[in-house]
């Protein structure tokens, strides 16, 4: 039987806190390293447009910060 997949992800609202640490991304890394999970992570900039339509600027940075919040917690997994 092959890997389980798994697809989720996250709005980019604003930068990533402990909070979203210890409720999802740390389950997440340990999926991903258990060599179980084929994981797919989402960074859903079009539904987070509907909040900031007025401020696609601000979605675009959000975009980084939380694709760079993820990178980070990634490799301190390790």
């Amino acid at each position: 039987m092959g890997k389980i997949r798994i697809i989720t992800g996250d709005r980019p609202t604003g930068r990533l806190h402990i909070g979203h640490y210890f409720g999802s991304l740390k389950k997440r890394i340990e999926m991903q390293n258990s060599g179980e999970y084929d994981s797919f992570i989402l960074i859903a900039d079009v539904q987070a447009l509907t909040d900031n339509f007025n401020n696609p600027k601000k979605v675009r940075m959000n975009v980084r910060e939380v694709a760079i919040d993820y990178l980070s917690c990634r490799n301190r997994s390790k």
